[in-house]
């Protein structure tokens, strides 16, 4: 069970990682308080040796997502014509 606690800990992990990337780019708050939740329940569910605290971020992540925190798609008829 440890070696699971681990694996997808370390998923979470590069998830909190990648999301901080995309806030640093986009500046969207939404995607802070994702990463905030994917990398504390990491650190929990390490700190623990238990894998609720993974279950329990993944399911307050898509919380966040469904309230509308993580940004939608460029659109293209948002962006100027190439010319």
């Amino acid at each position: 069970m440890a070696i699971l606690v681990y694996i997808f800990s370390t998923i979470f992990i590069f998830l909190a990682m990648v999301m901080l990337f995309a806030f640093h780019r986009t500046r969207h708050p939404g995607l802070f308080l994702i990463a905030f939740t994917y990398g504390a329940s990491a650190v929990l569910a390490i700190m623990l040796m238990q894998a609720w605290p993974l279950l329990v971020g993944f399911v307050f992540a898509w919380i966040l997502r469904l309230m509308g925190m993580e940004p939608g798609p460029d659109r293209p008829e948002d962006k100027p014509p190439a010319e």
